[in-house]
Formats: structure tokens, sequence, C-alpha cells
């Protein structure tokens, strides 16, 4: 069964785990003990608050700042083109989310952030200013670090308000 997806059969699903409010006009915000051995995967939810500026939203796990690899595909709502992006042993997941002077958006998928494996990722999010698109990302983090935390950090600007969900999808 993939992540992301429940099947008629499973019984319980996601767990509330944190949830954290974004401050005022920040340039990064810090989510601690997020991550722990109940869980293998999570999601992580941004909703509500707004950017100071149209930025992509980076993901780094605890103070690694060396070997994410991702790939994203970016559809035009516009023009109708598909375009590419990728993240090859950069120092965050650079493009897991997306906000604007209206809106901050987030919706990832996290597998093993806690236990001795590489990290996976799969991300989809709506880019919401005028003419944008959507993006789908899937990544990993190459080493196997124990996370229990993660820092969000917009590519341009401060965020501010907005609140940042984390649930634990069961064992």
């Amino acid at each position: 069964m993939a992540v992301g997806f429940l099947s008629p059969t499973t019984a319980g699903g996601l767990t509330l785990i944190k949830t954290q409010t974004i401050g005022t006009t920040v340039s990064s915000v810090t989510v601690t003990g997020a991550f722990s051995t109940t869980y293998d995967a999570y999601k992580i939810i941004l909703s509500g608050g707004v950017g100071s500026a149209s930025h992509n939203l980076a993901l780094q796990l605890g103070a690694t700042v060396t070997g994410y690899y991702a790939g994203y595909i970016t559809s035009s709502y516009a023009a109708g083109t598909i375009t590419g992006d990728k993240d090859n042993n950069a120092a965050s997941f650079t493009l897991v989310g997306y906000g604007t002077a209206n809106v901050l958006n987030l919706n990832l998928d996290l597998q093993n952030p806690f236990t001795a494996k590489n990290t996976t990722f799969q991300t989809f999010n709506s880019l919401t200013a005028t003419g944008a698109g959507s993006r789908l990302g899937t990544g990993y983090l190459a080493n196997t670090t124990s996370y229990t935390d993660f820092t969000l950090t917009p590519s341009t600007g401060t965020l501010t308000g907005g609140t940042i969900r984390v649930y634990g999808y069961k064992n």
C-alpha cells in the first residue's frame, strides 16, 4: 500500500502528533519533536498564513545541509507546459511547498525520518500565483541519520501566520 492512500481495510489512519503556529515575519520555522519511534511515516501539512513575496518552501531535516536528492515536475495552468527541476546533493529539499501574499501551501509525505534508513518524501502542491500551476516532487536524503525535527524556509521573503500540522501514519 502506498503511503498517503488508505485501503478500505486499513484500521486507524493518521494521528495528529504536533501543531505549530508560524509567527510574524519569520525567515524560517523549526518544528521540534516531530518524529519518533512510534511512526515510520508522516504527513506534514501547512495551511493558512501568507508570505511577504511569492516563494518556494524548502525543508531541511535536523542540521543536515548536504545529500538531498529530488526531482520535481511542474505543470502550468496557463500555458499547459511541463517543466522539471531537481535537487542534486542540495542543502535541503528546495521545492516542497509554495507561498504568496495570499496563502502558504505544503502537503508532504515523509518516510523514515527517525529510523536508520534513507528518508524519502513525496509532495504535491498548488502554485497559486496568477498563471502558475501544480508541482509534484519525490526524493530522498542520502544518509541514515535519525531526525526529530525539521525546518521550513522560504526561498525569498518571510512567512507570517499559518499552522503546520504533523501527523503520523499508523504502523
